[in-house]
């Protein structure tokens, strides 16, 4: 295996699902974690930035789809694929999602299998 493993970043302010979502990336990755957008946003302003960012929309502070907007501003950061993870699932929801830049708008409950399948189609 590739000793420089891909930087996934995981925001979301439920525990379990940041430490459901990192124990299934920690055998391939090198996990990220941030509660909530504020901490997101300060991992994605780092160098070198995550390799992949998977956002809740719902998190105190700056929202996931805020997140990913202030993500374009940087010039670093801004090509970074996003995986929005949530519980919102309205049709505005999911256009809102794709307009901010989602690759993917998983919703809750999810598979993790499936989550996995897409984090791996999208790192390669």
């Amino acid at each position: 295996m590739n000793a420089a493993r891909k930087r996934v970043l995981v925001a979301d302010d439920d525990q379990s699902i940041r430490t459901m979502v990192a124990r299934a990336l920690h055998a391939q990755y090198q996990v990220i974690l941030a509660e909530d957008g504020g901490a997101a946003l300060a991992e994605l302003s780092k160098d070198p930035p995550p390799d992949l960012a998977i956002l809740d929309v719902m998190m105190p502070g700056l929202d996931g789809f805020k997140v990913a907007e202030r993500l374009k501003l940087l010039p670093k950061a801004k090509r970074i694929p996003i995986i929005f993870l949530t519980a919102r699932d309205t049709a505005m929801d999911h256009i809102h999602g794709i307009q901010a830049g989602a690759r993917h708008y998983v919703t809750k409950p999810f598979v993790l299998k499936d989550l996995m399948a897409k984090i791996a189609k999208i790192l390669g």
